[in-house]
């Protein structure tokens, strides 16, 4: 028998799930399934679809499923999930963009103030948190609330599915808004403040390589596994890419995806009044100051079918304006945005001429995206993280050879594209590794060999055009 290990990925569009062998980390087998697609700015999915989609995608992976000994979830930040006595959600799960709950968040920092919630929890809350979704509920549904027996992130409710527990780990519980990653404490004042004296449960905080628990008869069933595997206790999908790229104090990490995001690995907490910056740990026991913006390559995505190409027809084309980009940018709030906090916000085109071309419009969707993710650089290391390691660029726009070269051309350093696309999935395959093996986090990622990949050099200076995007996004 090859023992093998279960990574999950469960995003706010599908599901993924990796084999890994334990000793080595080879692939060897892989399935996908979707989620019910949403559209901001009311973002809900029922927690049970997730469920219905790991099981599909589970399933499809073959003969391999006999042979795992230990699984992982790495699930999408900040959603909230209410589940009544039964189990069943109260309603559906708010997600990480949904940010009907603005209001709410403000209303949380200005009763407390934006430095306190900042060394308290790390963060100052936005419509993401999951705090903030607590407080739009207790708002606006208060029936449901108090129908709620417990509340949890995504990824914590199916480590429930699969264990029957209640547990998270420090990762996903930094990104809830109550949770302190410095004193591993809840701050139930924070806490009070959003639902008042609710007496719902908050999942209990695990270490990174504590056990959830084993798998129960009717998980195993459903999933066809074996009985006994051991379930980790998972963590929010950018902790679980840090895992999977096995990042060191002072890498970089820029993930192109539904959602922009830079993140670093910071060996001591950071805090940020502004709120640009969220403090959240890492799921190795250190901490990972993260920038998110809710605009990526959806809006490349947007500006490809008004052009009547593809997102590769749209690289394409980007790439024959490089050398002539005129003064066209764009400023890419499509959904409204997380950061800056301007959740009503739109996009917006500058510098059109009639010599406007289609290569520039399309040079400028992408580095308008990029310019406006890779302020999470200069901001994470304005609060003090050393940020001089590796740089890697991840998630689905690392497939962009355009998204590729601009990155590196506008950071004015070279950019690793990892090897693994999949870096979410491999995370979480890594922790389901250290808590079967016993082994550190960072035995596993040496021996599996993570964070290789290709190495884009910068080909031109393009500084002056994030200099540009930042006079004009104000």
């Amino acid at each position: 028998m090859t023992a093998i290990v279960l990574g999950i990925d469960s995003s706010t569009q599908s599901v993924k799930v990796e084999a890994r062998r334990l000793d080595t980390g080879e692939v060897v087998a892989s399935g996908t399934a979707r989620h019910p697609v949403t559209t901001p700015p009311v973002s809900e999915q029922d927690p049970r679809a997730w469920w219905d989609a790991l099981v599909e995608a589970t399933r499809s992976l073959g003969e391999v499923r006999r042979d795992v000994v230990a699984v992982s979830v790495a699930g999408q930040q900040h959603g909230c999930v209410l589940l009544d006595e039964r189990g069943d959600p109260v309603r559906a799960a708010k997600l990480w963009n949904d940010t009907t709950s603005a209001p709410d968040a403000a209303a949380l920092v200005e009763r407390f103030g934006a430095d306190t919630w900042a060394r308290r929890t790390g963060s100052v809350p936005v419509a993401s948190f999951t705090i903030s979704k607590l407080a739009w509920v207790a708002a606006h549904e208060p029936e449901a609330l108090q129908r709620a027996t417990r509340v949890m992130l995504p990824h914590d409710y199916l480590t429930w599915r699969l264990t029957g527990e209640h547990v998270t780990d420090r990762g996903d519980a930094s990104g809830s808004g109550w949770y302190d990653p410095v004193s591993d404490r809840t701050v139930d004042e924070f806490l009070a403040a959003a639902v008042g004296d609710w007496p719902g449960a908050l999942p209990t905080v695990l270490g990174p390589t504590e056990a959830a628990g084993r798998i129960t008869a009717g998980a195993a069933a459903e999933l066809e596994l074996p009985d006994g595997v051991i379930v980790g206790p998972g963590t929010g999908d950018n902790m679980g890419a840090a895992l999977g790229l096995g990042l060191r104090a002072g890498d970089v990490a820029v993930s192109l995806g539904t959602s922009g995001v830079v993140l670093a690995v910071s060996s001591s907490p950071t805090h940020d009044t502004s709120g640009a910056v969220a403090g959240f740990a890492s799921a190795t026991g250190a901490f990972l100051p993260l920038v998110c913006t809710l605009n990526a390559t959806k809006v490349t995505d947007t500006v490809a079918r008004w052009l009547g190409t593809d997102a590769p027809g749209l690289g394409a084309l980007a790439m024959d304006a490089v050398d002539e980009p005129g003064p066209t940018m764009l400023v890419p709030y499509f959904d409204g945005e997380r950061t800056p906090n301007l959740p009503d916000a739109t996009g917006t085109f500058h510098g059109l001429t009639n010599a406007t071309t289609r290569e520039q419009l399309a040079l400028a969707a992408h580095d308008g995206v990029l310019c406006s993710v890779l302020y999470g650089v200069e901001a994470i290391r304005s609060v003090g993280a050393t940020i001089d390691g590796r740089t890697f660029l991840v998630g689905g726009g690392s497939r962009s050879v355009a998204y590729r070269r601009r990155c590196a051309d506008l950071l004015g350093r070279p950019v690793t594209v990892p090897s693994t696309d999949e870096t979410v999935a491999a995370g979480s395959a890594v922790q389901a590794a250290a808590v079967v093996s016993g082994d550190e986090i960072d035995t596993v990622t040496d021996r599996w060999r993570l964070g290789t990949g290709t190495v884009v050099e910068p080909a031109c200076d393009a500084t002056e055009r994030r200099r540009h995007y930042a006079a004009i996004s104000g």
